[in-house]
């Protein structure tokens, strides 16, 4: 299981830490008259219990999480990025040009000093573990080093989450850069592609899916709460695990084989390959008589696609074409 998830099950409390000085979004103060507000701005959000005004565009974002830094290049906006940390797997090749003029700040999360060494005045995260106090990076402490901040809908998300709040998520990203023009584009050619996918499969019974992400002793999978549980009902599957009050969880083996999921989604990603992921399912005897497993029927998809992030729309047509 990848350290990403460790947010979703770990609340730490509160680390303080010295403030350093961040990245003035303003003009310099020798300046002798005020600079004009940008269109749209101030801006103000709540974002997962915390509200932020904007009086102008973040300059020197760095993004924590693979699905966070692609909302950041979907909109075009690679040259206010000052740095971005750990990918699941490899970014979408339109965005490659763009990433690779990026700064890795880390391969996996940074520590709050190599963080600060990026000299952010703005820092989104894709998970909760992004924030985790206990590593020092929460967005309390962020704040208190002059730092904005934002953590993905997903990572906070007290109801199951639905494409509304991918568009949700790409929508407040724009305002808060000053491109909502670009973000209205993007979802409303999003809007478009689902519509289209959803005609397809409109009037077919719903194929029970076990979305597989990792695990032996238990599975790590895919619950009620999180955008994959939305994806694979809007490509014409049923979540045998939708009743699971998270985004991901572990389930017991057991219950994978009670509901008798026809067709098994494998998530691929890190250093554990699909082929040996489905090796693994096929080799546990305690499976043997489950339908998916019997007729060998599966699905892939990167884990990126599954996660409240610019791939979600396209990822829906991608798992409809395999069901």
């Amino acid at each position: 299981m990848s350290r990403r998830h460790t947010g979703i099950r770990v609340l730490a409390a509160a680390t303080l830490l010295v403030p350093l000085a961040a990245c003035s979004s303003s003009d310099s103060a020798g300046d002798s008259e005020p600079a004009a507000k940008a269109a749209g701005f101030p801006y103000t959000v709540t974002n997962c219990g915390v509200k932020t005004t904007y009086d102008a565009p973040p300059k020197r974002a760095v993004t924590m999480n693979q699905h966070a830094t692609e909302v950041m290049l979907e909109l075009g906006l690679k040259d206010r990025m000052a740095g971005t940390a750990y990918l699941d797997d490899k970014v979408l090749p339109k965005y490659a040009k763009a990433y690779d003029a990026i700064p890795v700040v880390a391969k996996e999360y940074p520590s709050y000093e190599k963080l600060l060494a990026a000299n952010p005045d703005y820092v989104y995260g894709g998970y909760a573990s992004a924030f985790l106090a206990g590593d020092g990076r929460s967005r309390e402490a962020l704040a208190k080093s002059g730092i904005k901040s934002r953590l993905n809908i997903e990572g906070c998300a007290k109801r199951p989450v639905t494409m509304n709040d991918v568009f949700r998520e790409v929508r407040e990203v724009g305002a808060t850069f000053g491109v909502r023009d670009r973000a209205d584009k993007w979802v409303g050619g999003a809007e478009r592609e689902l519509a289209a996918t959803t005609k397809k499969s409109r009037g077919k019974k719903p194929l029970s899916a076990f979305v597989y992400d990792s695990g032996d002793k238990t599975a790590f999978t895919v619950g009620g709460r999180g955008i994959g549980n939305d994806i694979v009902k809007r490509a014409g599957g049923r979540n045998i695990l939708a009743d699971v009050d998270k985004s991901f969880a572990d389930a017991s083996w057991e219950t994978v084989v009670d509901r008798k999921p026809e067709l098994i989604v494998i998530l691929d990603y890190g250093a554990t390959t699909v082929a040996q992921k489905k090796k693994r399912l096929l080799d546990d005897p305690a499976l043997a008589d489950v339908p998916a497993i019997k007729n060998e029927r599966f699905a892939v998809l990167p884990l990126s696609d599954m996660v409240t992030g610019v791939r979600a729309p396209k990822a829906v047509e991608r798992l409809a074409a395999q069901l």
